[in-house]
C-alpha cells in the first residue's frame, strides 16, 4: 500500500503543477512518477494476494530484451519508409537512426556481458545508467506531451495563430493542411459560441521556398471560407521561437487581446507550448491529426529538440552520473 500511497501523492502534485500552468514539462515527472509507483503498486498488491503471479512478472522483467529488439525493428522500417516517402534528410530518418542505435547498444550490451572482465562490466554499468537516464528522460517527456495534448481549451478564442510546416513547390501540404484545417475548426467553434477571432497564419519564406509559408496559408483559409478581414498573415518567421513572438506582436496590432489558440500538429505541441510560455505569452496550444508512418521521425525530433533546449541541465546530470560511476569504480578496483 506504501507504493500506492506514493502514487497518489505524485497525482496530487501533477494535479496542482498542471492547474498552475499545464505547459511545464515537470508536469510529465510528476505524472510519470505516479504512473510508475502506481503500476508497482497495484503489481505488488496482485502478486501478494495471488503468488503465483510472480512468474508472470519475472517473465515480463526477463523479456525486456526482447521488447527492445522488437522496438528496435519497428523504429529501422518505420526510418525505412520515411526515406521512402518523405526523403533523405536527418529529421526524416530520426526513427532508423534510434533503431540502429538500440540495436548497437544490445549488441553491446551482449559482448561486454559475455567478456566478463572488471572493465566490461564497468562499461557496461555506464552505458546502462546512460541509457537509462535517456530513457527516463523521453518516457517524462513522452507522458508530458500525451498529457497536454489531451487537455480541454475554451471554445471562445480572440486570435488562432497556425503555425507554418514548409512548402511544396508553393503549396500547402497534406502536413500543412492538418493544421490549418484544425484552425479554422477552432475558428468556427469559437464564432458559434459567440466570439469571432482573428487568424494569424505564421511563417516566413524558406531558402526552398518561391513564397512566405504564411502567403500560401492565408490563401488557403480565405478559400476555406475565413474572411479575409480576419486573416493577418505573419511572414517574417524562420522557427517556432519566432512564429510566437513574432505572431504575438501581429495580434496585438490586429487589437485582438486576450485569448489565444496556436495550432500545429499532435507531435509537436509540447514543445510548442513551453516555447509559448517561455516567450511570456499565455498562449495554449493544439495538435492537429499526423499521418501514423510521420509521427515516430518527428517525435523524437520534438524529443531532441526539447533536450537541447535544457542541455546544461541534462549535461550536469550526466556528469553527475559519471562522477558517481566513477567514484564507484575506483573503489570497486581499490576494494578488490
Amino acid at each position: 500500500m506504501g507504493l500506492l500511497l506514493v502514487a497518489a501523492l505524485c497525482a496530487a502534485v501533477y494535479a496542482v503543477l498542471r492547474r498552475h500552468d499545464r505547459r511545464m514539462l515537470r508536469n510529465g515527472v510528476a505524472l510519470t512518477a505516479a504512473l510508475f509507483f502506481g503500476v508497482l503498486g497495484v503489481v505488488d498488491v496482485v502478486t501478494r494476494r495471488f503468488p503465483a503471479l510472480e512468474v508472470l512478472v519475472a517473465g515480463v522483467v526477463v523479456l525486456a530484451p526482447v521488447a527492445l529488439l522488437v522496438l528496435a525493428g519497428f523504429l529501422v522500417a518505420n526510418g525505412v519508409r520515411m526515406f521512402r516517402r518523405e526523403g533523405r534528410s536527418l529529421g526524416n530518418m530520426l526513427s532508423l537512426v534510434a533503431g540502429a542505435g538500440v540495436l548497437v547498444f544490445l549488441v553491446g550490451a551482449v559482448l561486454l556481458l559475455r567478456d566478463g572482465s572488471p572493465v566490461a562490466t564497468a562499461v557496461l554499468v555506464l552505458a546502462l545508467a546512460v541509457a537509462g537516464y535517456v530513457g527516463v528522460v523521453f518516457v517524462v517527456f513522452l507522458v508530458a506531451a500525451l498529457g497536454y495534448g489531451r487537455a480541454c481549451f475554451p471554445e471562445q478564442v480572440d486570435a488562432v495563430v497556425v503555425l507554418g510546416a514548409g512548402l511544396a513547390a508553393g503549396e500547402v501540404t497534406p502536413l500543412l493542411r492538418s493544421r490549418l484545417d484544425r484552425g479554422i475548426a477552432v475558428f468556427r467553434r469559437s464564432e458559434a459560441a459567440g466570439r469571432t477571432p482573428v487568424v494569424i497564419p505564421s511563417g516566413g519564406k524558406g531558402e526552398d521556398e518561391p513564397r512566405a509559408e504564411a502567403t500560401a496559408m492565408a490563401e488557403y483559409l480565405v478559400a476555406n471560407g475565413v474572411p479575409a478581414a480576419l486573416v493577418h498573415p505573419e511572414d517574417r518567421s524562420r522557427n517556432t521561437e519566432e512564429n510566437l513572438r513574432f505572431s504575438r506582436a501581429v495580434q496585438q496590432a490586429a487589437g485582438a487581446s486576450g485569448r489565444t489558440l496556436v495550432v500545429t500538429n499532435d507531435y509537436h505541441v509540447m514543445r510548442a507550448a513551453m516555447l509559448a510560455r517561455d516567450t511570456g505569452g499565455d498562449a495554449q496550444v493544439v495538435g492537429a491529426p499526423t499521418a501514423r508512418y510521420y509521427v515516430p521521425s518527428a517525435f523524437l525530433r520534438e524529443f531532441a529538440a526539447v533536450v537541447v533546449l535544457h542541455r546544461w541541465g541534462h549535461a550536469a546530470a550526466l556528469l553527475v552520473l559519471v562522477v558517481v560511476w566513477a567514484t564507484l569504480v575506483a573503489v570497486s578496483f581499490h576494494g578488490s
